[in-house]
């Protein structure tokens, strides 16, 4: 029976994933940072683990109690969203150390056990924003980009052995962090957190489930597919093939335009009336 370690279980895909393994008769080892008390079944194949991406001596004490690793799935991650003028630093680093370098930590854990059996898979959950950049999700947007980098560099150097890489690129699921994206946050002198809190609340009117994510990561790991880029939800393919579409001078102008406009060209674009009434607070 093989075994899976999943990062970031505590809710969301991380969550929904671990349940989606457990009952096809994986081991299951489910981590996060502070284990949470009947979340997911009671079972002889389910482990919930402690495990912060973050600190090493953390990942070493969970991948030594785990036993041997057929399958990581690399989903912890975080959300830092506000102009790049005004977020402090430290929240640019916070959401590096979580979503990038807790994700090659995790590798580093992993690979040498995998490399010796000559086997493997890695599934390293990034987003549509690992390929598109809009504000005021800049911070989050460069830690999947790191993160889509490392694993095109990593999927080269262990293809030949026996090593599978794969990522899955989520577009708005409906997950607590999306929910969080979906609240505007502290005043702002640029326009585009409260326009994109606007954008995910309307998009999550007709909300895609993370059940949805979890199913995707079964099916890359229990397949033989080649493919490298699993995009995951109704507006991910679209979105993707948008953006490639446009110049890079046509992207920054979409999104630099005046409020007016840029409501517009949404409703246009996607069919959704993101503006609200003047009077509703977006929190």
């Amino acid at each position: 029976m093989k075994n899976v370690l999943i990062t970031g279980c505590s809710s969301g895909y991380g969550l929904e994933t671990a349940r989606h393994f457990h009952a096809q008769g994986w081991n299951v080892i489910a981590t996060m940072r502070t284990p949470r008390e009947g979340i997911l079944p009671a079972s002889d194949r389910l482990r919930v683990v402690a495990l912060d991406v973050t600190k090493p001596a953390s990942i070493a004490a969970s991948i030594e109690a785990a036993g041997p690793i057929d399958v990581l799935v690399n989903n912890a991650g975080i959300e830092r969203r506000g102009s790049i003028e005004e977020l402090p630093l430290d929240e640019f680093r916070a959401v590096m150390e979580t979503n990038y370098f807790g994700a090659i930590r995790c590798m580093q854990a992993v690979l040498p056990g995998m490399r010796a059996r000559g086997k493997g898979c890695i599934v390293n959950i990034s987003s549509v924003a690992g390929r598109i950049s809009s504000a005021p999700l800049g911070p989050y947007a460069a830690s999947k980009f790191a993160l889509e980098a490392i694993s095109e560099a990593v999927a080269q150097e262990v293809k030949s052995l026996g090593i599978r890489v794969a990522v899955v690129q989520p577009g708005i699921i409906s997950t607590d962090m999306a929910h969080a994206i979906g609240i505007e946050g502290a005043a702002s002198i640029y326009p585009h957190g409260r326009r994109f809190a606007d954008l995910f609340t309307a998009s999550l009117q007709r909300p895609t489930s993370p059940d949805l994510v979890a199913d995707t990561i079964r099916g890359i790991v229990e397949s033989d597919s080649p493919r490298f880029h699993y995009p995951v939800g109704p507006d991910a393919e679209p979105f993707l093939a948008w953006r490639a579409s446009m110049t890079d001078e046509q992207w920054t102008d979409w999104n630099a335009a005046d409020d007016d406009t840029w409501y517009a060209n949404v409703e246009q674009t996607f069919g959704l009336k993101a503006r609200r009434p003047k009077t509703q607070s977006a929190g």
